[in-house]
Order: C-alpha cells, then sequence, then structure tokens
C-alpha cells in the first residue's frame, strides 16, 4: 500500500514539474500558463495560510477536531469488527434464546 501513495507522490511531482501544453481551449486561447516555482510558492502561501486558521476560527477548530475524533474511533470500531469477523469471532446471527418467565 506504501508502494502506491508513493507512486501517486511522485507521479504527481512529475506533472507538476514536466511541460506539458493543454493546448487551446474551446475560444482559441491557451491555457493558463504556470510554472513550477510559481505554483511551489502558491502551495506554500496556502500552507502557512491553514496554520493560522485555528486562530481566525477557533470555533471551527473546536468542532473539526471532535468530528475528527469521532471518525477516528468509528473508523477505529469498525476495524475493530472486520478483525473479528476475519478472525472468525463474529456473533453467530442466530436468534438469542428467550429471557425465562418468572
Amino acid at each position: 500500500m506504501m508502494f502506491l501513495i508513493r507512486t501517486a507522490f511522485w507521479i504527481s511531482v512529475l506533472m507538476l514539474v514536466l511541460p506539458i501544453s493543454v493546448g487551446a481551449g474551446p475560444d482559441g486561447k491557451d491555457g493558463p500558463a504556470i510554472d513550477p516555482l510559481s505554483a511551489l510558492t502558491a502551495a506554500g502561501a496556502t500552507v502557512s495560510d491553514l496554520s493560522s486558521f485555528c486562530e481566525r476560527q477557533p470555533d471551527a477548530c473546536t468542532v473539526g477536531s471532535q468530528a475528527l475524533k469521532l471518525v477516528g474511533e468509528r473508523a477505529r470500531a469498525s476495524a475493530e469488527m472486520v478483525g473479528d469477523y476475519l478472525a472468525g469471532d463474529a456473533p453467530s446471527r442466530e436468534a438469542a434464546p428467550a429471557p425465562a418467565a418468572r
């Protein structure tokens, strides 16, 4: 799996660096011309802007962190369920016996 992630990363870097012409658009004009250096500068500016997001919007950051925590807990519980199922410890689908009447 890590191989696929690394491959996707390096292909993305190559696509960013290689000068690929997209050709003329439907209106006859050339597509946007962005060189790799200006794209890297824009990416750096975006990262620096995102790093100060929590200072500007503390409520959004708090809610986002709570949402990520909830998603993480659900993902962990789902992974445990799948692991138990694959290990053969899954609960049987038979109906549980009815409780005895007093």
